[in-house]
């Protein structure tokens, strides 16, 4: 099983009272510490304000902030965890991350969700649509990208969003694309679209017991688009409240035998202590994860 974090960008508060300038330091350090540390994959929250209540405190915005750590990082795949698929046009979205797997070097994951906090929503002009809307509105996102991050040329006439002979180019240099990550618990709705357009899904904060009884429905909708279920890689969020709470080891072993090819959670104690990345580091590779080599970091 893979590992990878979430670098702190303020969301959980865990900048608040900070200095903007200190804090963007503070993650880019982290990114290049995450990097030196061996894991697979870095990723930032896409929202715009704080949780469990919007705050003025800093969250750093994850498209800039996430292409910013492409350019100061060499080994660990990018990725959103996950884009909300109703905050920008769907077709520059696809343009995006084509340039930011070009700026990496083909190491970007294309992770995209339906959205869920409704204070962003109406507090940035989106108002908050029904789930049945958002959920159109990820179809529609995830038609547009898959037709644009695998051609030069794409039309696609959806309910709430269209392309009509677009061009993206350059396209993504990770071959034979940029992996989709589809994000969210929804049985029916949300799995199945993993199932029809999807290289990853992942579940959000399930613990492994939940994971075993999720997989079969998810073997099921893969059947059910036509799809052989192996070709679905599983991943989970695990809640930074819940890794705290547990022992790190155990916790990783069970997704693990639960059958997860990938575990992400955000360090959050990383924003103040510079050994947290470290000792969970040590804590997945004694649950036998899979980890880069270690290389030297002068910080």
């Amino acid at each position: 099983m893979d590992v990878g974090v979430l670098i702190p960008q303020g969301w959980t508060g865990e900048y608040d009272g900070w200095d903007a300038t200190k804090a963007w330091q503070r993650t880019a350090w982290l990114a290049r510490q995450a990097d030196a540390l061996g894991f697979e994959s870095i990723w930032l929250f896409d929202h715009f304000h704080t949780v469990p209540r919007p705050t003025e405190e800093i969250t750093f915005e994850a498209f800039i902030g996430l292409s910013a750590l492409a350019a100061i990082t060499e080994r660990p795949r990018l990725g959103h965890l996950v884009s909300c698929a109703g905050y920008r046009n769907p077709a520059l979205v696809a343009k995006m991350i084509a340039t930011m797997d070009v700026i990496s070097g083909g190491r970007i994951d294309f992770g995209v969700g339906a959205g869920w906090k409704e204070d962003e929503w109406t507090a940035y002009g989106y108002g908050f649509p029904s789930l049945r809307e958002r959920q159109t509105r990820l179809r529609d996102a995830l038609e547009i990208s898959t037709r644009m991050l695998r051609g030069n040329r794409s039309t696609y006439d959806g309910g709430t969003a269209s392309v009509h002979d677009a061009i993206n180019v350059p396209q993504p240099v990770g071959r034979p694309s940029v992996p989709i990550v589809v994000g969210g618990n929804g049985q029916r709705v949300t799995w199945g679209l993993a199932a029809s357009f999807a290289d990853e899904l992942n579940l959000d904060g399930m613990t492994p017991d939940d994971v075993k009884a999720a997989m079969p429905i998810i073997r099921q909708r893969c059947e059910e688009a036509g799809r052989d279920p192996s070709t679905l890689a599983v991943s989970i969020h695990i809640w930074w409240e819940h890794l705290r709470r547990g022992d790190p080891r155990a916790m990783l072993e069970g997704y693990a035998d639960a059958g997860v090819s990938r575990a992400i959670t955000l360090v959050r104690d990383a924003a103040q202590d510079d050994e947290a990345l470290p000792r969970f580091r040590a804590a997945a590779a004694d649950a036998g994860a899979t980890l880069a080599e270690e290389r030297p970091f002068a910080g």
